[in-house]
């Protein structure tokens, strides 16, 4: 049986996939009971499963007017979207983008294979202040030549 993140995620993408622009406007605590869960919880799985290094930007606003817009990245964006490799990402969130840009056809199977491992020697081999503008220079020159 699925644990209840899963449920809430799969419901978001369920209805992301209905979506001809892959935006969609929510309402927390009507997703929240229509799900039967806390509105936290809603909370929670946007924050750890919809983020940029996943391919979508998430919007909040809180209040009785409040909303939650989510929208799915086009898979060249996640390459250039400012925020997308910063000192806080790990490389986990690195192989995650390396692997959505494969899956989304930017990246041969050899690309993917050199990022992959690439991304590990650069968080085991340069300080912070040097990983991240290599890194993000390599992306863009490869979503220059694609």
């Amino acid at each position: 049986m699925s644990n209840l993140a899963d449920i809430i995620e799969k419901f978001i993408l369920q209805r992301l996939s209905g979506e001809e622009d892959d935006i969609i406007v929510l309402r927390r605590n009507e997703l929240a009971e229509e799900i039967e869960c806390a509105p936290s919880q809603i909370s929670y799985v946007l924050s750890t499963r919809f983020t940029a290094e996943r391919g979508f930007i998430v919007e909040s606003r809180r209040g009785s007017g409040g909303f939650v817009r989510i929208a799915r990245l086009p898979a060249a964006r996640i390459v250039i979207y400012e925020d997308q490799i910063s000192p806080e990402v790990t490389v986990e969130d690195l192989q995650a983008m390396i692997q959505r840009l494969s899956l989304n056809g930017f990246l041969s199977k050899r690309e993917t294979a050199l990022l992959l491992d690439f991304a590990v020697i650069i968080y085991e081999k340069y300080p912070v202040q040097d990983r991240v503008p290599l890194f993000k220079s390599l992306l863009m020159t490869l979503a220059a030549n694609s």
